[in-house]
């Protein structure tokens, strides 16, 4: 696996050298434009917009900053790179927190991080951070962006998470709801929760769309139809209570029919499907409650 970045972490005056490795790859399916009657691409041109449509090259394009109307300070790569200092690059841990007061919605990409030499300060480092609980904080220029960083350690192995910085993240359009703290819909609500809860396993959720988009992409080549399942409409009910007594007694049902599948499966030596209730993570299911299960209050 190539790596993303190369760069150091200093903790205290130990210095560890490592590359980061990015943990996600874009599974986007990606297409060309192209003319409907020719089936040639289609390419864009770049033009400003006081030249009469005249092409600019690259070598002429810069980077310009409008700071008023039609006012522009052009800044060039060695104007960012004087910015910059061999100190940046270093991803120095400032302090160490307690993962769980981050919240999640700081979070932004994540790297593994792998050292390329210092393996007993990097196994150390972990080791410490790893008994203690704790997180690193750091700051780094990854590219050439000021980065806010979090190192964590997760299964013997060292995580970076790049962080937004807190003016990034915007405040909640929501109003300020109070949770209902007592009443029957919210013994009903916390019986429904129950019934749902189970272990979280991430593989058994898949990108459905993106299956589909890929069988869809198979038949056009093989110039055969898709079929595809027709979706239940929704179902809707006059109240609150109601879609919470209708959604209980669903999932009271799946799990029924989970447990007889089991049964069965288990009788003919067959692997047990994982499925929403009983495995409710599990996508395929998912999809079927929502088609063929759905409850919504409506007006």
């Amino acid at each position: 696996m190539a790596y993303s970045y190369k760069s150091s972490i200093s903790f205290g005056l130990v210095y560890i050298p490592v590359t980061l490795h990015a943990c996600i790859k874009n599974n986007d399916i990606s297409f060309n434009l192209i003319d409907k009657n020719t089936m040639s691409r289609i390419r864009y041109k770049k033009t400003c917009v006081d030249c009469d449509g005249r092409e600019v090259k690259n070598e002429d394009i810069v980077k310009g900053y409008q700071y008023q109307d039609d006012s522009y300070v052009v800044l060039e790569d060695q104007d960012f790179e004087k910015i910059k200092s061999k100190k940046d690059k270093t991803i120095a841990i400032k302090q160490f927190v307690d993962i769980k007061s981050i919240d999640p919605v700081y979070f932004n990409k994540t790297y593994y991080v792998v050292p390329t030499g210092a393996e007993q300060a990097y196994s150390l480092l972990m080791g410490a951070m790893e008994s203690k609980g704790m997180a690193g904080i750091a700051k780094a220029v990854l590219g050439t962006k000021d980065t806010l960083i979090l190192l964590r350690v997760k299964d013997g192995k060292m995580l970076l998470n790049t962080l937004y910085f807190d003016d990034e993240v915007q405040e909640s359009p929501a109003k300020s709801i109070k949770p209902v703290t007592s009443g029957k819909e919210l013994e009903l609500a916390q019986n429904l929760i129950e019934n749902m809860i189970d272990d979280f396993d991430i593989s058994s959720y898949k990108d459905e769309y993106r299956e589909k988009l890929m069988s869809l992409i198979d038949s056009k080549i093989s110039g055969k139809t898709l079929e595809l399942p027709k979706e239940t409409e929704q179902r809707h009910v006059g109240s609150l209570m109601d879609a919470l007594i209708k959604s209980i007694e669903f999932s009271k049902q799946s799990n029924d029919e989970d447990k007889k599948e089991t049964k069965t499966r288990a009788s003919t030596k067959q692997p047990v499907r994982k499925s929403v209730s009983s495995k409710k993570s599990t996508a395929s299911k998912t999809s079927k409650t929502k088609t063929t299960r759905k409850t919504a209050v409506g007006s």
